[in-house]
């Protein structure tokens, strides 16, 4: 039984670690001399431009920051709750809480990896003066992070689902 708790605590660990690195760093979109994400877009290592309200289909990329942002703290609360009902349910009960909440992390990523993957290409179309040099580009780490982080923490989620207390 601690074997699987040890585990349960390293794969969710694990799943906020990967939020965290999809959400910060500037690898959603790259090639040679660029890279994007949903914060900035940087030409070479020295020329990053911030997105702003300047930045054509900003309010999509508002909605990404937000879902993946969101995501991220649902995941750090499932993880505290986890630790809270670890201590606080009676024998037999399950972690019913932590799940929802870890199935909430896991939506808010799928919808921002959704929107990304879906809205992308209007997006570098549409402000070509950010996005001169990306139409060579694919998908970066941080993207495919994002999309690992839906499967970790939908299983995540399960797992607590499934879970049930003992002594």
């Amino acid at each position: 039984m601690l074997v699987l708790l040890a585990f349960i605590i390293i794969f969710h660990i694990t799943s906020a670690a990967l939020l965290f690195v999809a959400t910060i760093d500037n690898a959603w979109w790259v090639g040679e001399d660029f890279s994007a994400d949903v914060w900035r877009v940087c030409t070479n290592s020295t020329n990053c431009t911030d997105i702003s309200e300047r930045f054509e289909g900003y309010s999509t990329l508002q909605a990404v920051q937000a879902t993946m942002i969101l995501s991220t703290i649902l995941c750090c609360i499932a993880f505290l709750i986890f630790l809270l009902q670890l201590f606080r349910l009676k024998q037999g009960e399950r972690f019913v809480l932590t799940s929802i909440i870890q199935l909430m992390s896991c939506l808010c990523v799928m919808i921002a990896a959704a929107i990304y993957t879906d809205r992308r290409q209007d997006l570098h179309h549409s402000n070509p003066e950010f996005y001169s040099l990306t139409s060579e580009g694919r998908y970066g780490y941080a993207f495919i992070l994002a999309w690992v982080a839906f499967a970790f923490t939908f299983v995540s989620g399960l797992m607590y689902l499934i879970l049930r207390k003992r002594k």
